[in-house]
């Protein structure tokens, strides 16, 4: 009772607040996800999200669920500013293990992470599958954006190891929803992009504990940007490509699975980094804003890093210096940070990033028109490449059916084949800290964008694009996906209180 009557209180100073607060994505402040929200709760049991949501409704505030706040732009709220966020990281309770032989299933709540979970699991004897995704984002938060691994033989998407959940509605209602393939309801929840509610619960599938290798490989550029990538990659069980367009150089990395007494104990972060490093990459990096050769020097410069393993050994922490590496699945795939080391946004090292889904077939011709591109640039005379420290991430997808997820083979009028999968365009770049904070040849990104956009059916990515990228991507979504969808979060919010800027943007909202 006392906590419903503070809540109230609290729901009614938020409606009359003069005043507002940025909501930053995880890159901190400068990187907002929300641009002006009222209150941010971080409650910590699924029954006080209920209240919140509950009171909110009755009073028409707006909601959002953030875990980490996985987000690179402004898009995670609407532009009101009585909106609340509700932080779920604290509601992250896991129970329930069921095993059956090598698979099984655990119940997990909203702002359970990654590692959290892996290493529940890893101590009971078990492991996640191969649709993990960054350490630091929620499993709840990843299965509202469509989050995914890079594979085109298992189940890639984070949704797809959702067996059930349970979902906050806009009226403040706990709703239960068991997986089925076939109904709408089930197509808009597994990417619902938050609009249907706070995702409090999921069931997951989980396998028997194993260990993964992993293996990379340099290819020339043509090997890639005219090779055959299913017939390269869809033999592993997960797989990328990182490019490296200053050297015209691929590394491929492959993963295999190993029994879990294989001898090895490989760790892995993309994200770990040292002072040192930090000092030097940010120098480096902020050289390249007005300097085309700067960028070419620190491009150059990581890709040589990244040729030797990004891993440790877990018991002495000593880098390990050849390939391959074997270790448990969750350390090998995703990793973390090492002992004593810092992600790399905590040295001010930021990125602005484009992400677009395009047919596999596909893919090659992407790639090469971005070469096109690259290549127009050195002949004006400001010549562009990669200026991040870990390269163009090229991710795979395997199909996976839902109303928002970049990998499904609904393709309306659109005409494209997605039944092989997908491929991500993935192509982060640094946000200098000095001067105007712009990019060198800034306006080369924009026609990056609209070109792809334009000349292939890509689908962007729900967090890792800009407002008014999300608009010009409308037209190569499929529009009855989105009709549904709209019917089904109508149900689940008929009063709109949780939606978004990009759920206005393609008119589910």
């Amino acid at each position: 009772m006392l906590l419903n009557s503070a809540l109230i209180l609290l729901g009614c100073a938020v409606r009359h607040a003069s005043a507002s607060e940025v909501y930053n994505t995880f890159d901190g402040d400068g990187f907002p996800a929300c641009n002006a929200v009222a209150k941010v709760y971080r409650p910590s049991t699924v029954d006080e999200m209920v209240t919140i949501v509950k009171n909110a409704s009755a009073q028409g505030i707006p909601v959002r669920a953030s875990g980490n706040a996985h987000m690179w732009f402004d898009t995670m709220c609407s532009d009101n500013p009585n909106t609340i966020i509700v932080k779920t990281d604290a509601v992250n309770g896991i129970s329930d293990l069921q095993m059956d032989g090598n698979t099984g299933s655990v119940v997990v709540e909203a702002g359970v992470t990654f590692p959290q979970v892996a290493q529940w699991l890893q101590d009971r004897g078990a492991a996640l599958g191969f649709t993990l995704v960054n350490w630091n984002i929620t499993l709840g938060g990843a299965i509202a954006m469509g989050a995914h691994r890079s594979s085109l033989r298992e189940d890639s998407q984070v949704s797809a190891a959702a067996l059930a959940m349970d979902i906050i509605n806009g009226k403040g209602e706990l709703v239960h929803l068991e997986k089925s393939a076939n109904n709408d309801t089930w197509l808009a929840a597994t990417t619902s992009l938050g609009l249907l509610g706070i995702i409090a619960r999921v069931k997951i599938s989980v396998l028997a504990d194993y260990k993964v290798w992993a293996n990379q490989t340099t290819l020339d550029e043509e090997d890639v940007l005219n090779g055959d990538m299913f017939a390269q990659m869809s033999p592993y069980v997960t797989a990328n490509y990182w490019w490296w367009p200053s050297v015209k150089k691929f590394h491929m990395r492959t993963y295999g699975v190993l029994p879990v007494n294989a001898s090895g104990n490989a760790f892995q972060s993309t994200f770990s980094v040292t002072p040192v490093e930090g000092a030097l990459a940010l120098a480096l990096l902020n050289g390249g804003q007005n300097s085309s050769t700067a960028n070419f020097f620190s491009a150059d410069t990581f890709y040589a890093l990244w040729s030797a393993p990004n891993f440790h050994e877990t018991v002495l922490n000593l880098p390990l210096i050849s390939w391959p590496v074997v270790g448990h699945a969750y350390d090998v795939l995703i990793g973390g940070l090492y002992p004593n080391e810092l992600p790399e946004w905590d040295y001010d090292l930021h990125g602005h990033t484009l992400e677009l889904a395009v047919p596999i077939q596909q893919g090659p011709a992407l790639l090469r028109r971005v070469r096109e591109l690259f290549d127009q640039s050195a002949a004006d005379g400001q010549a562009v490449t990669s200026t991040y420290r870990s390269g163009i991430n090229i991710k795979l997808g395997k199909p996976f059916d839902s109303f928002l997820g970049q990998t499904t083979e609904r393709v309306g009028n659109v005409t494209a084949d997605w039944s092989k999968g997908a491929m991500m365009f993935d192509f982060p770049s640094f946000v200098p800290t000095t001067g105007d904070r712009h990019r060198f040849n800034e306006a080369w990104y924009t026609t990056l964008a609209t070109t792809l956009i334009n000349e292939f059916p890509v689908r962007p990515h729900w967090t890792k694009n800009t407002r008014t990228i999300f608009g010009q991507a409308v037209k190569n979504l499929d529009q009855d996906s989105l009709r549904r969808f709209a019917a089904v979060r109508a149900q689940f919010d008929p009063d709109k209180t949780f939606r978004s800027v990009v759920g206005e943007i393609i008119g589910v909202v």
